[in-house]
């Protein structure tokens, strides 16, 4: 049994349940994956293990990283190419329209998430609406586009797109949405997750290369998978408190630190890592217990 993250670049061809499946039956750990990546994307797909599995949210939440290649002058059902030519447009033969509309999806900005995703309506996947061929009324959604930028150009079929997001973005839709900003209909043509939260595509282990006998040598630690958040520890005066799960005063924290509401790992006076707590008011809150 293990305890900690893997990161798994996922081969095309296979969901994030069928990687998270295999990753189980090597390592025979619970395991479970930190965010979706479609079956016919690859890339960067952290695996956590064990304790580990607790975490898998604030992992979720970080930035992401992709290349994609946007496909213009058709757009599908699913919006990649995995479905359907539903209509077709004009192609694109000249890069500059397509570099002055970039700058536009940089920023805040809405999306609609797309039918053929795995967001819940109701209890109800999307996409499970979708093979039903029933739309759903979907909300706008606010996300972020921190970085965009072109990197290859195979004009007037295609280019491709380096993208550093938030959470919750769909890449598909940026893929539409820049088409129809330049007058024609796009999809997505393939998708490959170069980073999220820290993992990046650099360090990761590809599946068909993980063994029983080199998952230790490719496991993060909690504590190196969290390095992100901030860390405070509690003097020994507030230690029973903080080992039992409990509220504890913050005139207990041995270090000086900015109290906001942000998450804060958590440590004992030993160098241990106990949990992941919030400030609330006087105390720090017991939000995920890590022991």
């Amino acid at each position: 049994m293990y305890d900690g993250v893997l990161n798994i670049f996922k081969p095309a061809g296979m969901t994030s349940s069928d990687v998270v499946q295999k990753v189980k039956r090597i390592t025979k750990s619970k395991a479970g994956h930190t965010g979706t990546l479609d079956p016919d994307a690859t890339g960067v797909l952290p695996v956590c293990l064990g304790k580990a599995t607790k975490i898998s949210d604030y992992i979720m939440n970080g930035d992401k990283e992709y290349i994609a290649t946007v496909s213009l002058g058709a757009s599908t059902d699913t919006g990649d190419a995995s479905g359907v030519i539903i209509a077709r447009g004009e192609l694109v033969y000249d890069k500059a329209p397509i570099e002055a509309v970039l700058p536009g999806f940089v920023g805040e900005i809405s999306q609609i998430p797309p039918m053929y995703s795995a967001l819940k309506v109701k209890g109800k996947k999307l996409y499970e609406y979708a093979r039903e061929g029933i739309t759903v009324e979907r909300e706008a959604r606010k996300i972020t586009i921190f970085e965009l930028e072109a990197l290859r150009w195979d004009l007037p079929q295609s280019f491709a797109l380096r993208v550093r997001c938030s959470k919750g973005t769909y890449i598909r839709t940026l893929c539409e949405d820049i088409g129809a900003s330049l007058g024609t209909v796009a999809h997505m043509g393939s998708l490959v997750r170069t980073g999220t939260s820290g993992f990046d595509q650099s360090d990761s282990i590809r599946l068909e290369e993980l063994t029983a006998e080199n998952v230790q040598q490719h496991l993060m630690s909690m504590e190196n998978a969290l390095g992100n958040m901030p860390k405070i520890a509690v003097a020994e005066e507030g230690e029973k408190l903080l080992l039992n799960g409990n509220k504890v005063p913050v005139e207990y924290v041995a270090d000086s630190w900015a109290a906001d509401t942000r998450p804060y790992r958590v440590y004992s006076h030993t160098g241990e890592l106990v949990g992941i707590f919030r400030v609330e008011g006087e105390f720090l809150r017991p939000v995920t217990m890590l022991l």
